[in-house]
C-alpha cells in the first residue's frame, strides 16, 4: 500500500508541476522559463535565479507560486514517509510466497525488492513525462481545462527576459481594443513612460528597430524594453 502511494504521490507530483508551468505561461511568461520556475517553486530548489523577479512582482504568480511551495512539501514529505514504509517487509508481510510455487522470498530480501520496484517506477514515470509527444499532449489537455474553466486568464504581455531594478525585455501581441492600435511609434507615448520598442514581428517578418513613424497595426507583437511593471500596466 505505501509503495502504491508513494508512486501515485510521484505522478501527481508531475503533473502538478506541469500545471503550475501552464499557469505561470497563461499570466505572460515564457514556456522553459515557466518551466523550471514551476519546478523550483515545488522543490523549493534553485528559486534565487534573477528571473525570480518575474515571479515575485507580479500578485497572481506569487500566489501560483505559493501553491506549488506548500504543495510541494506536502508531497515531498508524504513521499519519504511511503518510501521509509514500503522498505520495512513486515508492513506488507513476513515472507513473500510465489503463486503455485512452494518457493518464498524472506523478510530479509523485501526491502531490497520494493527498492528495486521504487527505483524502476521512478524511472518509468520520469521516461513517461519528459517524453515530448506525450508531454506536449498532456500540456495540451491541462492548458485546455485551464482557460476552459478561466482558472487563469491568458494575458498579451509575454516577458522574455529581465534585468536588474526591474527592466526586462516583453512580447506585446497588439489586440483589436489597443490604444495604440494605427498610430504611429511616435505618437504612442511609449517613450513618455520609458518603453523602448527595440522590434515588431509582423506576420512572417521582423522590423529591427523600427522608425518612429513606423505604425502600429493589428496582429503586430512589439519587442519592447522598459519597467516590466509599467508594460503589464499599458498594455494587459
Amino acid at each position: 500500500m505505501n509503495m502504491v502511494l508513494f508512486i501515485t504521490v510521484l505522478i501527481i507530483s508531475f503533473i502538478i508541476v506541469r500545471i503550475g508551468a501552464i499557469a505561470f505561461q497563461l499570466t505572460g511568461i515564457e514556456w522553459s522559463l515557466a518551466k523550471f520556475q514551476a519546478l523550483s517553486c515545488f522543490t523549493a530548489t534553485g528559486f534565487t535565479t534573477k528571473e525570480s523577479e518575474l515571479i515575485t512582482s507580479d500578485l497572481r504568480r506569487r500566489r501560483i507560486a505559493s501553491v506549488l511551495i506548500v504543495l510541494g512539501h506536502a508531497g515531498f514529505v508524504t513521499m519519504i514517509a511511503t518510501f521509509a514504509n514500503s522498505l520495512r517487509p513486515r508492513a506488507i508481510a513476513d515472507k513473500l510466497v510465489i503463486p503455485f510455487s512452494a518457493f518464498t522470498i524472506s523478510d530479509k530480501v523485501l526491502p531490497w525488492i520494493n527498492l528495486a520496484v521504487i527505483v524502476a517506477a521512478i524511472y518509468i514515470i520520469y521516461k513517461v513525462f519528459t517524453n515530448t509527444t506525450f508531454a506536449r499532449r498532456l500540456t495540451n489537455v491541462l492548458r485546455n481545462r485551464i482557460i476552459k474553466k478561466e482558472m487563469i486568464k491568458s494575458v498579451s504581455c509575454e516577458e522574455l527576459a529581465v534585468a536588474t531594478g526591474g527592466y526586462g525585455v516583453s512580447r506585446i501581441k497588439i489586440r483589436e481594443d489597443n490604444p495604440i492600435l494605427g498610430k504611429a511609434l511616435s505618437e504612442s507615448e511609449l517613450r513618455r513612460d520609458d518603453i523602448t520598442v527595440l522590434a515588431i514581428v509582423r506576420a512572417d517578418k521582423t522590423i529591427p528597430n523600427p522608425v518612429a513613424d513606423t505604425k502600429v497595426v493589428s496582429g503586430d507583437e512589439l519587442i519592447c524594453f522598459g519597467k516590466l511593471g509599467i508594460i503589464r500596466k499599458k498594455f494587459v
